[in-house]
Protein backbone atom coordinates (compact mmCIF):
# COMPACT_ATOMS: atom_id res chain seq x y z
CA UNK A 1 0.00 0.00 0.00
CA UNK A 2 2.82 2.41 0.90
CA UNK A 3 4.40 2.47 -2.59
CA UNK A 4 1.00 3.23 -4.13
CA UNK A 5 0.38 6.13 -1.73
CA UNK A 6 3.90 7.41 -2.28
CA UNK A 7 3.58 7.22 -6.06
CA UNK A 8 0.17 8.92 -6.07
CA UNK A 9 1.34 11.82 -3.88
CA UNK A 10 4.50 12.37 -5.91
CA UNK A 11 2.58 12.20 -9.19
CA UNK A 12 0.02 14.72 -7.93
CA UNK A 13 2.74 17.18 -6.88
CA UNK A 14 4.58 16.79 -10.18
CA UNK A 15 1.42 17.31 -12.25
CA UNK A 16 0.51 20.32 -10.11
CA UNK A 17 3.79 21.94 -11.15
CA UNK A 18 5.57 21.80 -7.80
CA UNK A 19 9.33 22.52 -7.81
CA UNK A 20 11.56 19.49 -8.19
CA UNK A 21 12.98 19.75 -4.67
CA UNK A 22 9.45 19.79 -3.23
CA UNK A 23 8.49 16.66 -5.16
CA UNK A 24 11.60 14.78 -4.03
CA UNK A 25 11.27 16.02 -0.42
CA UNK A 26 7.64 14.97 -0.28
CA UNK A 27 8.54 11.51 -1.59
CA UNK A 28 11.27 11.16 1.03
CA UNK A 29 9.06 12.37 3.91
CA UNK A 30 6.15 10.08 2.96
CA UNK A 31 8.51 7.13 2.56
CA UNK A 32 10.22 7.67 5.91
CA UNK A 33 6.87 8.27 7.65
CA UNK A 34 5.38 4.97 6.53
CA UNK A 35 8.65 3.20 7.31
CA UNK A 36 8.42 4.67 10.84
CA UNK A 37 11.81 6.37 10.51
CA UNK A 38 12.18 9.81 12.20
CA UNK A 39 12.06 12.65 9.68
CA UNK A 40 15.15 14.14 11.32
CA UNK A 41 17.12 11.79 9.06
CA UNK A 42 16.47 14.29 6.25
CA UNK A 43 18.23 17.12 8.12
CA UNK A 44 21.09 14.74 8.88
CA UNK A 45 21.52 14.05 5.16
CA UNK A 46 21.45 17.76 4.32
CA UNK A 47 24.13 18.40 6.94
CA UNK A 48 26.21 15.52 5.58
CA UNK A 49 26.06 17.09 2.14
CA UNK A 50 27.06 20.52 3.43
CA UNK A 51 29.95 18.93 5.30
CA UNK A 52 31.37 17.48 2.05
CA UNK A 53 34.68 19.26 1.21
CA UNK A 54 34.19 18.71 -2.51
CA UNK A 55 31.00 20.74 -2.43
CA UNK A 56 33.02 23.93 -1.99
CA UNK A 57 33.99 23.66 -5.64
CA UNK A 58 30.41 24.03 -6.84
CA UNK A 59 29.68 27.69 -5.89
CA UNK A 60 33.24 28.78 -6.69
CA UNK A 61 33.30 27.30 -10.20
CA UNK A 62 29.76 28.56 -10.81
CA UNK A 63 30.73 32.09 -9.82
CA UNK A 64 33.84 31.92 -12.00
CA UNK A 65 31.75 30.73 -14.96
CA UNK A 66 29.20 33.52 -14.56
CA UNK A 67 31.96 36.15 -14.49
CA UNK A 68 33.57 34.67 -17.62
CA UNK A 69 30.21 34.64 -19.40
CA UNK A 70 29.91 38.41 -18.77
CA UNK A 71 33.40 39.16 -20.08
CA UNK A 72 34.67 39.33 -23.67
CA UNK A 73 36.14 35.84 -23.43
CA UNK A 74 33.90 34.44 -26.18
CA UNK A 75 35.15 36.94 -28.78
CA UNK A 76 38.80 36.55 -27.83
CA UNK A 77 38.54 32.75 -27.69
CA UNK A 78 37.13 32.56 -31.22
CA UNK A 79 39.86 34.91 -32.46
CA UNK A 80 42.65 32.84 -30.90
CA UNK A 81 41.37 29.43 -32.01
CA UNK A 82 40.77 30.73 -35.53
CA UNK A 83 44.32 32.04 -35.71
CA UNK A 84 45.71 28.71 -34.46
CA UNK A 85 43.41 26.28 -36.29
CA UNK A 86 41.79 28.25 -39.11
CA UNK A 87 44.36 27.06 -41.68
CA UNK A 88 43.33 23.40 -41.30
CA UNK A 89 40.89 21.74 -43.74
CA UNK A 90 37.52 22.51 -42.21
CA UNK A 91 39.43 24.82 -39.88
CA UNK A 92 36.51 27.03 -38.92
CA UNK A 93 34.45 23.97 -37.96
CA UNK A 94 37.33 22.81 -35.76
CA UNK A 95 37.44 26.30 -34.25
CA UNK A 96 33.74 26.06 -33.41
CA UNK A 97 34.05 22.66 -31.75
CA UNK A 98 37.12 23.54 -29.68
CA UNK A 99 35.85 26.98 -28.68
CA UNK A 100 32.42 25.76 -27.64
CA UNK A 101 33.84 22.82 -25.68
CA UNK A 102 36.19 25.05 -23.72
CA UNK A 103 33.55 27.72 -23.09
CA UNK A 104 30.92 25.20 -21.93
CA UNK A 105 33.41 23.42 -19.65
CA UNK A 106 34.20 26.64 -17.78
CA UNK A 107 30.79 28.33 -17.81
CA UNK A 108 28.85 25.13 -17.16
CA UNK A 109 25.94 26.20 -19.35
CA UNK A 110 25.26 24.82 -22.82
CA UNK A 111 22.58 27.38 -23.61
CA UNK A 112 24.91 30.26 -22.70
CA UNK A 113 27.46 28.90 -25.18
CA UNK A 114 24.95 28.98 -28.02
CA UNK A 115 23.85 32.51 -27.16
CA UNK A 116 27.36 33.90 -26.53
CA UNK A 117 29.27 32.17 -29.33
CA UNK A 118 26.47 31.63 -31.82
CA UNK A 119 26.44 35.28 -32.85
CA UNK A 120 30.14 35.01 -33.71
CA UNK A 121 30.41 31.52 -35.18
CA UNK A 122 27.23 31.17 -37.26
CA UNK A 123 27.81 34.24 -39.50
CA UNK A 124 31.53 33.39 -39.75
CA UNK A 125 30.76 29.85 -40.95
CA UNK A 126 28.29 31.11 -43.56
CA UNK A 127 30.73 33.79 -44.79
CA UNK A 128 33.44 31.13 -45.10
CA UNK A 129 31.26 29.18 -47.54
CA UNK A 130 29.68 26.56 -45.29
CA UNK A 131 26.01 25.83 -46.07
CA UNK A 132 23.58 27.58 -43.76
CA UNK A 133 21.92 24.32 -42.71
CA UNK A 134 25.29 22.74 -41.84
CA UNK A 135 26.37 25.85 -39.90
CA UNK A 136 23.13 25.92 -37.96
CA UNK A 137 23.45 22.25 -36.97
CA UNK A 138 27.11 22.65 -36.05
CA UNK A 139 26.57 25.61 -33.72
CA UNK A 140 23.53 24.00 -32.07
CA UNK A 141 25.25 20.68 -31.37
CA UNK A 142 28.55 22.28 -30.35
CA UNK A 143 26.83 24.07 -27.49
CA UNK A 144 26.82 20.96 -25.32
CA UNK A 145 30.41 19.89 -26.05
CA UNK A 146 32.48 20.33 -22.94
CA UNK A 147 30.18 18.62 -20.42
CA UNK A 148 32.78 15.86 -20.13
CA UNK A 149 35.65 18.31 -19.58
CA UNK A 150 36.72 19.68 -16.21
CA UNK A 151 35.58 21.77 -14.44
CA UNK A 152 32.10 21.10 -15.86
CA UNK A 153 29.42 21.48 -13.17
CA UNK A 154 27.56 18.28 -14.15
CA UNK A 155 30.81 16.32 -13.68
CA UNK A 156 31.21 17.78 -10.20
CA UNK A 157 27.58 17.10 -9.26
CA UNK A 158 27.79 13.49 -10.44
CA UNK A 159 30.90 13.07 -8.32
CA UNK A 160 29.24 14.61 -5.25
CA UNK A 161 26.14 12.37 -5.55
CA UNK A 162 28.03 9.12 -6.13
CA UNK A 163 30.62 9.78 -3.44
CA UNK A 164 27.81 9.90 -0.88
CA UNK A 165 26.94 6.32 -1.79
CA UNK A 166 28.56 3.20 -0.40
CA UNK A 167 30.77 2.16 -3.31
CA UNK A 168 32.90 -1.00 -3.22
CA UNK A 169 35.61 0.92 -5.06
CA UNK A 170 35.43 4.70 -4.39
CA UNK A 171 36.95 7.25 -6.77
CA UNK A 172 38.42 10.72 -6.44
CA UNK A 173 37.08 13.69 -8.39
CA UNK A 174 40.45 13.95 -10.14
CA UNK A 175 39.83 10.48 -11.62
CA UNK A 176 36.44 11.58 -12.94
CA UNK A 177 38.02 14.65 -14.56
CA UNK A 178 40.70 12.50 -16.22
CA UNK A 179 38.12 9.99 -17.41
CA UNK A 180 36.31 12.62 -19.47
CA UNK A 181 39.35 13.73 -21.49
CA UNK A 182 39.59 11.02 -24.16
CA UNK A 183 35.82 10.62 -24.70
CA UNK A 184 35.48 14.40 -25.17
CA UNK A 185 38.41 14.45 -27.63
CA UNK A 186 36.89 11.48 -29.48
CA UNK A 187 33.61 13.36 -29.96
CA UNK A 188 35.40 16.48 -31.21
CA UNK A 189 37.58 14.40 -33.57
CA UNK A 190 34.62 12.50 -35.06
CA UNK A 191 32.66 15.72 -35.54
CA UNK A 192 35.69 17.29 -37.22
CA UNK A 193 36.12 14.34 -39.61
CA UNK A 194 32.44 14.49 -40.53
CA UNK A 195 32.62 18.27 -41.08
CA UNK A 196 35.62 17.97 -43.41
CA UNK A 197 34.11 15.03 -45.31
CA UNK A 198 30.64 16.56 -45.74
CA UNK A 199 32.09 19.80 -47.17
CA UNK A 200 34.81 18.19 -49.31
CA UNK A 201 33.28 19.33 -52.61
CA UNK A 202 32.54 22.92 -51.69
CA UNK A 203 35.98 24.30 -52.43
CA UNK A 204 36.16 26.21 -49.18
CA UNK A 205 38.93 28.74 -49.00
CA UNK A 206 41.62 27.95 -46.50
CA UNK A 207 42.97 30.65 -44.33
CA UNK A 208 46.75 30.97 -44.36
CA UNK A 209 48.57 30.51 -41.10
CA UNK A 210 49.87 33.82 -39.81
CA UNK A 211 52.33 34.05 -36.94
CA UNK A 212 51.50 37.74 -36.56
CA UNK A 213 47.79 36.98 -36.22
CA UNK A 214 48.46 34.21 -33.69
CA UNK A 215 50.70 36.54 -31.69
CA UNK A 216 48.12 39.34 -31.73
CA UNK A 217 45.35 36.97 -30.58
CA UNK A 218 47.70 35.50 -27.96
CA UNK A 219 48.52 38.95 -26.58
CA UNK A 220 44.84 39.88 -26.53
CA UNK A 221 44.09 36.80 -24.45
CA UNK A 222 47.34 36.73 -22.43
CA UNK A 223 45.56 37.03 -19.08
CA UNK A 224 42.99 34.26 -19.72
CA UNK A 225 45.40 31.72 -21.27
CA UNK A 226 47.04 30.72 -17.94
CA UNK A 227 43.62 29.83 -16.43
CA UNK A 228 43.19 26.25 -17.77
CA UNK A 229 46.86 25.47 -17.12
CA UNK A 230 46.58 26.83 -13.60
CA UNK A 231 43.34 25.05 -12.71
CA UNK A 232 43.54 21.80 -14.66
CA UNK A 233 47.30 21.47 -14.36
CA UNK A 234 46.98 21.92 -10.61
CA UNK A 235 44.24 19.27 -10.35
CA UNK A 236 45.83 16.67 -12.62
CA UNK A 237 49.27 17.09 -11.07
CA UNK A 238 47.88 16.73 -7.57
CA UNK A 239 49.06 20.19 -6.45
CA UNK A 240 45.48 21.35 -5.86
CA UNK A 241 42.46 19.56 -4.54
CA UNK A 242 39.38 20.27 -6.65
CA UNK A 243 37.98 22.69 -4.06
CA UNK A 244 41.33 24.51 -3.88
CA UNK A 245 41.49 24.74 -7.67
CA UNK A 246 37.99 26.24 -7.67
CA UNK A 247 39.05 28.90 -5.16
CA UNK A 248 42.14 29.73 -7.23
CA UNK A 249 40.05 29.95 -10.42
CA UNK A 250 37.42 32.20 -8.82
CA UNK A 251 40.01 34.57 -7.35
CA UNK A 252 42.08 34.69 -10.53
CA UNK A 253 39.08 35.37 -12.78
CA UNK A 254 37.67 37.98 -10.39
CA UNK A 255 40.93 39.93 -10.26
CA UNK A 256 41.67 39.67 -13.99
CA UNK A 257 38.22 40.49 -15.33
CA UNK A 258 37.32 43.28 -12.88
CA UNK A 259 40.63 44.94 -11.97
CA UNK A 260 43.14 44.15 -14.74
CA UNK A 261 41.07 43.94 -17.95
CA UNK A 262 38.00 45.71 -16.52
CA UNK A 263 35.70 43.83 -18.90
CA UNK A 264 33.29 43.17 -16.03
CA UNK A 265 32.24 46.31 -14.18
CA UNK A 266 32.39 46.27 -10.41
CA UNK A 267 28.84 47.62 -10.36
CA UNK A 268 27.64 44.42 -12.08
CA UNK A 269 29.50 42.12 -9.72
CA UNK A 270 26.70 42.04 -7.15
CA UNK A 271 24.03 40.97 -9.67
CA UNK A 272 26.40 38.35 -11.15
CA UNK A 273 27.04 36.95 -7.68
CA UNK A 274 23.32 36.85 -6.88
CA UNK A 275 22.50 35.03 -10.13
CA UNK A 276 25.30 32.50 -9.56
CA UNK A 277 24.34 31.81 -5.96
CA UNK A 278 20.64 31.47 -6.78
CA UNK A 279 21.59 28.72 -9.21
CA UNK A 280 23.90 27.09 -6.65
CA UNK A 281 21.25 27.34 -3.93
CA UNK A 282 18.75 25.57 -6.15
CA UNK A 283 21.22 22.81 -6.95
CA UNK A 284 22.18 22.34 -3.28
CA UNK A 285 18.56 22.21 -2.18
CA UNK A 286 17.77 19.55 -4.77
CA UNK A 287 20.95 17.62 -3.89
CA UNK A 288 20.18 17.65 -0.17
CA UNK A 289 16.64 16.31 -0.45
CA UNK A 290 17.63 13.83 -3.19
CA UNK A 291 20.27 12.28 -0.93
CA UNK A 292 17.64 11.87 1.78
CA UNK A 293 15.36 10.22 -0.77
CA UNK A 294 18.24 8.00 -1.87
CA UNK A 295 18.59 6.78 1.71
CA UNK A 296 14.91 5.90 1.76
CA UNK A 297 15.28 3.96 -1.49
CA UNK A 298 18.21 2.02 -0.03
CA UNK A 299 16.35 1.32 3.22
CA UNK A 300 13.36 0.11 1.21
CA UNK A 301 15.72 -2.03 -0.92
CA UNK A 302 14.39 -0.46 -4.13
CA UNK A 303 17.74 -0.72 -6.01
CA UNK A 304 18.02 -4.41 -5.07
CA UNK A 305 14.45 -4.96 -6.27
CA UNK A 306 15.17 -3.18 -9.56
CA UNK A 307 18.33 -5.24 -10.07
CA UNK A 308 16.50 -8.49 -9.40
CA UNK A 309 13.67 -7.46 -11.72
CA UNK A 310 15.96 -6.39 -14.55
CA UNK A 311 17.89 -9.64 -14.36
CA UNK A 312 14.79 -11.48 -15.56
CA UNK A 313 15.02 -9.84 -19.00
CA UNK A 314 18.54 -8.34 -19.06
CA UNK A 315 21.09 -11.12 -19.13
CA UNK A 316 24.39 -9.31 -19.53
CA UNK A 317 26.19 -6.00 -19.11
CA UNK A 318 26.04 -5.07 -22.80
CA UNK A 319 22.28 -5.35 -23.03
CA UNK A 320 22.00 -3.27 -19.87
CA UNK A 321 24.24 -0.57 -21.34
CA UNK A 322 22.31 -0.23 -24.59
CA UNK A 323 18.99 0.02 -22.70
CA UNK A 324 20.60 2.52 -20.35
CA UNK A 325 21.64 4.66 -23.31
CA UNK A 326 18.10 4.64 -24.70
CA UNK A 327 16.67 5.64 -21.31
CA UNK A 328 19.19 8.43 -20.76
CA UNK A 329 18.74 9.87 -24.25
CA UNK A 330 15.01 10.09 -23.61
CA UNK A 331 15.54 11.68 -20.21
CA UNK A 332 18.10 14.13 -21.62
CA UNK A 333 15.48 15.39 -24.06
CA UNK A 334 12.80 16.06 -21.42
CA UNK A 335 14.76 16.92 -18.24
CA UNK A 336 17.48 19.45 -17.54
CA UNK A 337 20.78 17.82 -16.73
CA UNK A 338 20.75 18.65 -13.02
CA UNK A 339 17.29 17.13 -12.51
CA UNK A 340 18.32 14.02 -14.42
CA UNK A 341 21.43 13.65 -12.27
CA UNK A 342 19.71 13.88 -8.89
CA UNK A 343 16.74 11.71 -9.90
CA UNK A 344 18.43 8.94 -11.88
CA UNK A 345 21.98 8.55 -10.53
CA UNK A 346 20.91 7.03 -7.15
CA UNK A 347 18.80 4.46 -9.02
CA UNK A 348 21.19 3.69 -11.85
CA UNK A 349 24.47 3.38 -9.92
CA UNK A 350 23.45 0.28 -7.88
CA UNK A 351 22.10 -1.36 -11.05
CA UNK A 352 25.29 -0.58 -12.97
CA UNK A 353 27.47 -1.93 -10.17
CA UNK A 354 25.42 -5.14 -10.22
CA UNK A 355 26.25 -5.58 -13.91
CA UNK A 356 29.94 -4.84 -13.37
CA UNK A 357 30.03 -1.26 -14.74
CA UNK A 358 32.65 0.98 -13.16
CA UNK A 359 31.02 4.09 -11.56
CA UNK A 360 33.55 6.39 -13.25
CA UNK A 361 32.77 4.88 -16.65
CA UNK A 362 29.06 5.14 -15.82
CA UNK A 363 29.45 8.88 -15.13
CA UNK A 364 31.00 9.46 -18.54
CA UNK A 365 28.25 7.42 -20.24
CA UNK A 366 25.60 9.37 -18.31
CA UNK A 367 26.95 12.81 -19.26
CA UNK A 368 27.66 11.81 -22.87
CA UNK A 369 23.98 10.88 -23.17
CA UNK A 370 22.89 14.13 -21.54
CA UNK A 371 25.12 16.01 -23.98
CA UNK A 372 23.25 14.48 -26.92
CA UNK A 373 19.90 14.82 -25.13
CA UNK A 374 20.29 18.60 -25.22
CA UNK A 375 19.44 18.53 -28.93
CA UNK A 376 17.34 15.35 -29.15
CA UNK A 377 13.89 15.96 -30.70
CA UNK A 378 11.22 16.80 -29.91
CA UNK A 379 12.03 18.95 -26.87
CA UNK A 380 15.82 19.09 -26.50
CA UNK A 381 16.52 22.41 -24.78
CA UNK A 382 19.26 23.58 -27.16
CA UNK A 383 16.95 23.18 -30.15
CA UNK A 384 14.63 25.83 -28.76
CA UNK A 385 17.47 28.11 -27.65
CA UNK A 386 19.00 27.96 -31.14
CA UNK A 387 15.60 28.42 -32.77
CA UNK A 388 15.08 31.62 -30.75
CA UNK A 389 18.69 32.83 -31.16
CA UNK A 390 18.91 32.35 -34.93
CA UNK A 391 15.21 32.99 -35.76
CA UNK A 392 14.73 29.60 -37.42
CA UNK A 393 11.75 27.21 -37.28
CA UNK A 394 12.19 24.33 -34.86
CA UNK A 395 11.70 21.76 -37.66
CA UNK A 396 14.69 23.26 -39.46
CA UNK A 397 16.75 22.72 -36.32
CA UNK A 398 15.62 19.07 -36.20
CA UNK A 399 16.85 18.52 -39.74
CA UNK A 400 20.09 20.49 -39.29
CA UNK A 401 21.21 18.66 -36.16
CA UNK A 402 20.36 15.12 -37.31
CA UNK A 403 23.72 14.34 -39.06
CA UNK A 404 25.67 15.61 -36.05
CA UNK A 405 23.50 13.53 -33.74
CA UNK A 406 24.29 10.38 -35.75
CA UNK A 407 28.02 11.12 -35.44
CA UNK A 408 27.77 11.67 -31.69
CA UNK A 409 25.63 8.56 -31.23
CA UNK A 410 28.40 6.59 -32.95
CA UNK A 411 30.90 8.14 -30.53
CA UNK A 412 28.56 7.26 -27.65
CA UNK A 413 28.56 3.59 -28.66
CA UNK A 414 32.37 3.58 -28.65
CA UNK A 415 32.46 5.29 -25.24
CA UNK A 416 29.88 2.83 -23.87
CA UNK A 417 31.37 -0.43 -25.13
CA UNK A 418 35.04 0.47 -24.84
CA UNK A 419 35.44 1.48 -21.18
CA UNK A 420 39.19 1.81 -21.78
CA UNK A 421 38.49 5.20 -23.37
CA UNK A 422 37.36 6.43 -19.96
CA UNK A 423 39.57 4.35 -17.68
CA UNK A 424 42.90 4.02 -19.50
CA UNK A 425 44.36 7.09 -17.75
CA UNK A 426 43.25 5.79 -14.33
CA UNK A 427 44.52 3.11 -12.01
CA UNK A 428 41.23 1.20 -11.62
Amino acid sequence: MTPLILSACVLFLALAGAPLFAVILAAAMIGFYFAEIPLTVITVEVYRLVDTPLLLALPLFTFAGYVLAESNLSTKLVKLTQALLGWLPGGLAVVAFVTCAFFTAFTGASGVTIVALGALLFPALVRAGYPEKFSLGLVTTSGSLGLLLAPSLPLIIYGVIVQQMDLPKPFAMRELFLAGLLPALLMILMLTIYSVWSNRDLGLSHKKFSKAEVWAAWIDMRWEIPLPFLVLGGIYSGIFAVSEAAAVAALYILVIETLVLREVKLSKLFSITVDAMVMVGGILLILGVSLAFTNYLIDAQIPQYLFTSTQSFITNKYTFLILLNLLLLALGAILDIFSALVIMVPLIVPLALGFGVDPVHLGIIFLANMQIGYFTPPIGMNLFIASYRFKRPIMELYSATLPFMIVLLSALLLITYFPELSLILLDR
